[in-house]
């Protein structure tokens, strides 16, 4: 039996996160004894995880990793707190306009050295989330696989830093051909390494959460509805989709409302946007769900305004419950969606998703074609795994 160590960083709600829990929950149990590492035992999926991978103990200080600079230091990991000042300081010198990157990779670089080594060796460890430091350097392994969820090809990071930390992997797998595309456009000389997997789905887990009967506001709300499950984040462009909704105010659109599901750092910023707006009755933050699914089912259109993605597993599930989706046309996108079959790809701009969303509101014809194409198509995907098995 081979051991194998899966490691991220939490159980927070997020497409990741959901793809992982599918992962654990599809992996042969029968021949492989699997160690999952989280550095930090947080989140409302946490009770999703399968029972069969063995939740290590959290490390003191890998946890810090999920706490403010202040805590921190509360904790007594001083030197650790010292390393996140000076990553934070070192970022705040790049002109980018998301320096989030850069500073989790100084962030590791400087905590390096004082983060202890995992305890076991292993057969084969895991990275499933981005930066993939720990498994890198901080674990003994016989075969180290790194997964990518993220075009790389639009992010900043530091190049030279990164080339070093991959060259410790023997794999590197992508979610989806586009991101496998945009990654070695941005590190060709890794082109060897990169295998695509794309996230595990199951139709019926979806398909069943999404008939709970939990009571919301979107059934009360007879406008023409839409949604969007994202974290509050640069990358996920939701400042784009307020915007957007304002463009169709002005166009004359009156009966349209825009729910979103999530959370993330940036909700005061894109609240005081809805308000200068004067959007609140239409552009409407449900908050975190663990189970979105029942808000998915009561849209009329999802909509994913992004400004990069690797694959988004939420536009994945949002076909398997037959909605008409838009996103935009982010250089992965054509690896998730057919423009006009299972889905609409639009401009990635302001202008173009008020447009895309213009012209499906506008054509039920349209919204139902691509409807009825993803209701008719079997999305379920677990024989990816043995894509898996292969390079293990």
């Amino acid at each position: 039996m081979k051991r194998v160590l899966v490691s991220s960083f939490d159980m927070e709600v997020g497409g990741v996160e959901r793809s992982l829990v599918s992962m654990l929950n599809n992996f042969d149990y029968d021949k492989h004894q699997v160690d999952l590492m989280l550095y930090s035992h947080s989140g409302e999926f946490m009770n999703l995880l399968n029972k069969h991978a063995h939740l290590l103990d959290e490390v003191r200080a890998y946890k810090t990793f999920r706490l403010t600079i202040g805590d921190t230091i509360k904790r007594g990991e001083v030197m650790l707190a010292s390393a996140r000042l000076l990553a934070k300081c070192k970022a705040a010198w790049n002109k980018s306009p998301e320096t989030g990157y850069k500073q989790m990779q100084y962030m590791w670089k400087y905590s390096l050295p004082f983060l202890p080594k995992a305890d076991k060796e292993y057969d084969i460890a895991i990275s499933y989330l981005w930066p993939h430091y720990f498994i890198a350097y901080k674990v003994k392994a016989k075969q180290k696989i790194a997964w990518i969820h993220t075009d790389f090809s639009t992010v900043d990071t530091d190049v030279e830093m990164d080339l070093a930390m991959w060259d410790q992997f023997n794999h590197i797998v992508a979610v989806s051909d586009g991101c496998r595309a945009s990654f070695i456009t941005k590190y060709p000389s890794l082109a060897k390494k990169v295998l695509v997997i794309e996230n595990i789905t199951s139709p019926e887990l979806v398909t069943n959460l999404a008939a709970e009967n939990e009571e919301n506001l979107m059934k009360r709300d007879h406008r023409f509805k839409i949604i969007t499950v994202a974290r509050f984040s640069y990358a996920k462009g939701i400042d784009q989709a307020i915007n957007a909704l304002k463009l169709l105010k002005d166009k004359g659109v009156r009966d349209i409302a825009w729910y979103v599901v999530g959370y993330g750092g940036d909700q005061a910023e894109l609240e005081k946007l809805v308000a200068s707006h004067g959007l609140h009755d239409s552009f409407i933050f449900l908050g975190k769900k663990t189970n979105p699914y029942p808000y998915m089912k009561e849209a009329d259109l999802y909509v994913q305004p992004s400004r990069y993605e690797g694959k988004a597993v939420t536009v994945g599930e949002a076909q398997i419950l037959g909605k008409p989706v838009v996103i935009t046309n982010y250089p992965t996108a054509e690896s998730q969606v057919t423009h006009g079959v299972n889905g609409y790809i639009c401009e990635l701009s302001v202008q173009g998703i008020a447009d895309g969303i213009y012209e499906l509101y506008t054509n039920e014809l349209m919204r139902r074609s691509i409807s009825t194409r993803c209701k008719n198509t079997d999305y379920r995907n677990t024989e990816e795994l043995k894509k898996l098995y292969t390079i293990m």
